[in-house]
């Protein structure tokens, strides 16, 4: 694929993300936040990242390792099409055993376990539609996995705007009914993934296969324990802070760090479908020993771009940005915000650099890291969870990032023989301070709507890119040529 085509794929995967994903999740998500308040709200919010915590029962590095293989092999295909959704299937089971004994055992009871029973089902689901989708992108399908993409949040936000603010009911909202929304759509979303790749398939026969079985899990071991790895994470900061801090007070920070989370999930979200192309794309080039370089400096420029721009806007009207989404508590997740915000900088270089080391089959050195990961998170928020409650869990995240963008950076110079020089580390920093120095100055100086003033800085920024080298001119006069 050219850079051009990259690039292609890439706007129109984003495009379709930003009509969809950022109104599910600033929109519908916190509009179920609102109704039903930030303790039931924060138990849910608990749950469903304890639900993930197990992903790697359903994965078992499946879906990265398929993704990856069916790339580089696509006359594979079908027959492991047939063999890995009977995979799927068992893993399933195991996946719902597992997390109901766990949560049985950690205390969560009645109310709880019917949540719990169908977060888990979604995150089944979930899942099963990313192994799909795995297939999809991997035959280079991006504009049908773009529509999948967005299909299943479509389907939910439809189901939820209508219990939510259509007038159909005289109950209040219940969290259960958001549930369930997304179990139908996550439904109706993995019947059109499979209807379609039946048109690029031979007939599928699902058949098990011991051998078979055992040879995929062998295969995809170091992407399930990086998977486990990263999961832990990435998400052990809510579970944690929902156990350790007492009664109620657990429930209520969880709900105040969801709300601060939120949008920082948002951001994630859009960053994440960098990964999406990238991964196949470059398993694909790897295989052919295609020159990287300009795909990672677009993807790196873009990236940095995007990350800095949301950091420094959102840092600076983080307050007017949460009033307009809360209305309580808005003062109390500011203070988290200033902290889970800027994560998005180090995971955006984490969906480049560890993406590539994926591509390239380092797993053992992913996992070194993603260890690292660990202990710094577990160490951080056992310390500031007592102090700080939801703000010491946001400041263990923002460590745990860095430090697993760090490694990963200073693992890719050395095991590919990447010149980081390469990369526009300079123009990066003075795109930032230009930014920055802009930012303060709106802020402080300009008496203006905040949403007027995030616009020019959106704008601002771009011409900051521009001014700065970050992007070019003639580059991008190349690409749309």
């Amino acid at each position: 694929m050219k850079q051009k085509d990259f690039v292609i794929n890439l706007i129109f995967l984003l495009v379709l993300n930003l009509l969809i994903k950022p109104f599910w999740l600033l929109g519908v998500d916190v509009g179920v936040q609102v109704s039903v308040g930030a303790e039931q709200y924060g138990a849910y919010f608990a749950i469903f990242n304890f639900t993930y915590l197990f992903n790697m029962l359903l994965d078992m590095g499946v879906n990265n390792f398929n993704n990856r293989n069916i790339a580089q092999h696509r006359q594979l295909l079908t027959k492991h099409l047939s063999g890995i959704l009977t995979l799927k299937l068992s893993l399933g089971l195991v996946y719902l055993s597992a997390v109901f004994i766990v949560g049985f055992i950690i205390g969560y009871r009645d109310f709880q376990l019917k949540i719990l029973f169908w977060t888990a089902i979604n995150q089944f689901l979930n899942s099963l539609i990313l192994y799909l989708r795995t297939n999809i992108s991997a035959l280079f399908m991006f504009k049908t996995d773009s529509f999948l993409s967005i299909l299943d949040r479509l389907i939910a936000i439809i189901i939820c705007s209508t219990l939510l603010w259509g007038n159909v009911t005289d109950q209040p909202f219940r969290i259960e009914w958001f549930i369930y929304s997304q179990t139908a759509a996550y439904m109706i979303s993995a019947i059109v993934a499979f209807a379609i790749l039946l048109t690029k398939a031979s007939p599928i026969k699902l058949h098990w296969s011991l051998p078979f079985a055992r040879m995929i899990l062998k295969k995809s071991l170091p992407f399930a324990i990086l998977y486990l790895l990263m999961s832990f994470y990435n998400r052990i900061d809510s579970v944690m802070l929902e156990r350790m801090l007492p009664g109620t007070a657990g429930d209520y920070e969880t709900g105040i760090y969801a709300s601060a989370y939120r949008l920082l999930d948002a951001l994630v979200q859009i960053a994440y479908l960098f990964s999406v192309i990238l991964l196949p794309l470059f398993s694909r080039m790897l295989k052919e020993k295609s020159n990287l370089t300009p795909i990672i400096k677009t993807s790196f420029s873009l990236l940095v771009f995007f990350s800095v721009t949301s950091t420094v806007i959102l840092l600076f009207y983080r307050l007017p940005v949460l009033q307009f989404l809360y209305a309580d508590h808005c003062h109390e997740s500011a203070q988290v915000f200033q902290f889970l915000i800027p994560c998005i900088i180090p995971i955006s270089f984490t969906y480049i650099f560890g993406t590539l080391l994926t591509a390239n089959g380092n797993m053992r050195l992913l996992n070194i890291t993603s260890i690292a990961g660990i202990c710094v998170n577990l160490a951080v928020n056992l310390i500031l969870i007592p102090r700080l409650h939801a703000v010491g869990a946001a400041i263990a995240s923002l460590s745990t990032q860095s430090v697993v963008a760090t490694i990963q950076i200073f693992i890719i110079s050395k095991q590919l023989n990447f010149s980081l020089k390469i990369l526009p580390w300079m123009r990066s920093v003075a795109f930032c301070l230009l930014l920055i120095i802009a930012a303060y100055f709106t802020y402080n100086y300009l008496a203006i709507n905040p949403l007027l003033a995030i616009v020019l800085l959106g704008i601002s920024a771009f011409v900051f890119a521009m001014i700065s080298g970050l992007f070019s001119i003639k580059e991008i006069i190349a690409l749309r040529r």
